[in-house]
C-alpha cells in the first residue's frame, strides 16, 4: 500500500514537473513567434507553442483519467497504448512518404508538375520523401516495435509514465517541424540531416529520453537473459543519438533564426557527413530492422531462433565494421586515397556478418516452410530478409572502386537504395505491423489474410518495376557519360542521356504507385483488424460431429 502511495506521488511530481515546463516552453515558443528573425522560425515558433499547448492539456487529461480508473493497458501490465499510437502514426506517415516519393518520381518525368511553386519543386519535394519513408514511417516502426519487445522480453512495464509519451509526441513534432521547414525553404543541405538546429536540438532531447526510456526498462527486466534483438535496438539508439550530435553540429546565426552555419567545412564536413549517412543506414535502417526481424520472424513462423550464437557474432561483427565503411560514399574525391580503401576495404568485410544475419533470419523457419504457403505475413518477412541479403551484396560490391567509378552519380545507387528500403525495411515493417495491430487490439486475427496476399504480390512486383529500371538506366547513365568518339571527344551530351532516362522514369513511378497502392491495402485491412471486423469468408469452420 505504501508503495502504491510513493509511486503514485512520484508519477503525480513528474507530471506536474512536465505541465510546468510545458507551460514555459509555451510561453517562450509563442515569444518566438512573435519576434523570429524571418517567417519559417516564427511559423515554426507557432507550431510548437500549439504542440506545447496541447502537451499541457494531454498531461492533465492522462491524470484525470488516471484518478477516474480510466486505462487501456494491457491487463498484464505493459504499457501498449503508446505502441497503439506507434502503429498509427507508422501508417500515416508510410503512405505519406510513398505518396510523396510517387510524386517525385512523375516530377522526374513530367517536369511540369512542379507548376513553378516553389514548394512542389524536386528540391524541396525529395528531402521530403526520404525524410517522411526513413525517419517517419521507419522511425515509427522502430519506436514502437522497440517498445513491445523490451516489455516481452524482459517481462517489465516499460521505463516513466510520461517519458514514453513523451518520446512519441515529441518524435512527431520533430517531424512536423522538419517536413515543414523542407517545403518553406529551411535546411543545411546535409542528406539526412537536413533539418535546422532547433530541430536537430530539439531531437537530441527526445532521443536522449528514449534511450533512458529503453534502458530504464532494461534495468528493471524480471528476466535475466537480454534478448538479442534488445542488442540491436540498444546499438540503434546509441549510435545514432552519437552520429546525430557530431554531424549536425552548428552555430545558429542568431536563437531567433532558423538559419545556421555547419561547424566543419570542405573535406572534413565531406567525411563527417557520409560517415553519418553511411552508418545512418547501418544503424538506422539495419541494426534497427535486425532487431525487429529477431523477434518477429521467429515469433511469427513460431520457431526458435536458428542459431543464437551466429546471431551474437552477427551482432558484433556488424557493429565494429559498419562504422568504417562511410568513405566508400567519397572515391574519387578530395579525400585521402588510404581513408577511401579503407572504407571500401570494411564495406566489402561486411559481407559476412551481413550474409550471416540473412542466414539465420531465413533458417529459422526450418521446419516451418509450409507457412510460406498458408501465411502471407510470413512470406513478406520471409522476402525482406532475402531483400537484406541482396542489399548487403550490391552495396560491397558497389563501393569497390572501379564498380563504383561506372555507378557513382547513377540511378544505380537510386535502385540499390530502394531495394533496401523497399524490400528489406518496407517489408519487414509491414510484416511487424500486421503482427502488432491483432496482438495490441486483442484480435484473433487479421481481417483480410487474402488482402495481405494481394498487398504482397502487388507491392513486390512495384519493387522489382522500380528496381531493375533503375539497374538498366543508371547502367546506361554510367556508360553514356563515359563514351568517347574517334576524336576522344564525349559522345553524347548530358542532355541526351537524361532523354535516354525517360522511359525508365516512367516505369519507375508505375513501380511506385503500386507500392503506394499496396500500403493503402495494408491500411484498409489493419483499420478493419482493429475495429474488430471479421470476413466471415476467411473464418476457419466448425467441425461438424461425424454422424
Amino acid at each position: 500500500m505504501i508503495s502504491a502511495q510513493r509511486s503514485d506521488y512520484a508519477v503525480a511530481v513528474a507530471e506536474l514537473a512536465t505541465a510546468a515546463a510545458l507551460v514555459l516552453a509555451t510561453v517562450l515558443s509563442i515569444f518566438l513567434a512573435a519576434g523570429g528573425d524571418d517567417p519559417v522560425m516564427r511559423f515554426h515558433g507557432y507550431i510548437m507553442a500549439a504542440a506545447a499547448g496541447l502537451g499541457v492539456f494531454a498531461v492533465f487529461n492522462k491524470r484525470f483519467n488516471r484518478r477516474e480508473g480510466v486505462s487501456r493497458d494491457d491487463p498484464a501490465g505493459y504499457n501498449d497504448e503508446v505502441i497503439r499510437a506507434g502503429v498509427i502514426a507508422s501508417m500515416f506517415w508510410g503512405i505519406a512518404g510513398f505518396a510523396a516519393g510517387l510524386y517525385i518520381a512523375l516530377e522526374l518525368a513530367f517536369p511540369g508538375l512542379n507548376f513553378d511553386l516553389p514548394w512542389l519543386n524536386f528540391g524541396r519535394l525529395r528531402p521530403l520523401h526520404t525524410s517522411a519513408v526513413i525517419f517517419a514511417f521507419g522511425g515509427n516502426v522502430l519506436i514502437a516495435t522497440s517498445f513491445y519487445v523490451v516489455q516481452r522480453t524482459c517481462k517489465a512495464r516499460l521505463a516513466g509514465e510520461i517519458a514514453p509519451w513523451f518520446v512519441f509526441w515529441g518524435y512527431q513534432l520533430f517531424l512536423v517541424l522538419a517536413a515543414t521547414g523542407y517545403l518553406l525553404g529551411a535546411t543545411q543541405s546535409k542528406e539526412y540531416a537536413e533539418p535546422e538546429w532547433y530541430a536537430d536540438l530539439w531531437l537530441t532531447i527526445v532521443w536522449v529520453v528514449y534511450l533512458l526510456v529503453f534502458l530504464g526498462t532494461i534495468w528493471r527486466r524480471r528476466e535475466s537473459h537480454i534478448f538479442v534483438a534488445n542488442w540491436f535496438y540498444l546499438a540503434f539508439i546509441v549510435t545514432i543519438a552519437m552520429l546525430h550530435i557530431v554531424n549536425n553540429l552548428a552555430v545558429p546565426v542568431s536563437l531567433t533564426s532558423s538559419k545556421s552555419y555547419v561547424l566543419f567545412a570542405g573535406v572534413q564536413d565531406a567525411m563527417t557527413q557520409w560517415w553519418y549517412g553511411h552508418n545512418a543506414v547501418g544503424f538506422f535502417l539495419t541494426a534497427g530492422f535486425l532487431g525487429i526481424m529477431y523477434y518477429f520472424v521467429p515469433k511469427r513462423a513460431e520457431r526458435p531462433i536458428y542459431s543464437y550464437r551466429l546471431s551474437i557474432i552477427h551482432f558484433w561483427a556488424l557493429i565494429f565494421l559498419y562504422i568504417w565503411a562511410g568513405p566508400h560514399h567519397l572515391h574519387y574525391t578530395a579525400l585521402p586515397d588510404w581513408a577511401q580503401t579503407l572504407g571500401m576495404t570494411f564495406s566489402i568485410m561486411l559481407w559476412m556478418p551481413s550474409w550471416g544475419g540473412m542466414i539465420n533470419g531465413l533458417m529459422t523457419l526450418s521446419g516451418a516452410w509450409d507457412k510460406l504457403r498458408t501465411d502471407p505475413v510470413v512470406r513478406m518477412l520471409v522476402v525482406s530478409v532475402a531483400f537484406y541479403g541482396m542489399s548487403t551484396f550490391e552495396g560491397p560490391l558497389m563501393s569497390i572502386k572501379a564498380v563504383n567509378s561506372l555507378s557513382h552519380y547513377t540511378d544505380w545507387t537510386i535502385g540499390h537504395v530502394h531495394s533496401g528500403a523497399l524490400g528489406w525495411v518496407g517489408f519487414v515493417s509491414f510484416g511487424a505491423l500486421y503482427c502488432l495491430v491483432p496482438w495490441l487490439w486483442k484480435r484473433e486475427g487479421l481481417y483480410s489474410l487474402k488482402l495481405v496476399g494481394w498487398h504482397f504480390w502487388i507491392s513486390t512486383l512495384g519493387i522489382l518495376l522500380y528496381i531493375t529500371a533503375m539497374w538498366v538506366s543508371g547502367i546506361m547513365q554510367g556508360l553514356m557519360w563515359r563514351a568517347y568518339d574517334s576524336f576522344g571527344f564525349l559522345e553524347y551530351s548530358f542532355v541526351e542521356s537524361v532523354e535516354a532516362m525517360h522511359p525508365f522514369y516512367l516505369v519507375r513511378a508505375l513501380g511506385g504507385a503500386l507500392y503506394v497502392a499496396g500500403a493503402l491495402i495494408m491500411a484498409y485491412n489493419l483499420w478493419r483488424t482493429a475495429r474488430g471486423d471479421v470476413r466471415a469468408s476467411e473464418m476457419t469452420p466448425a467441425v461438424v460431429p461425424a454422424q
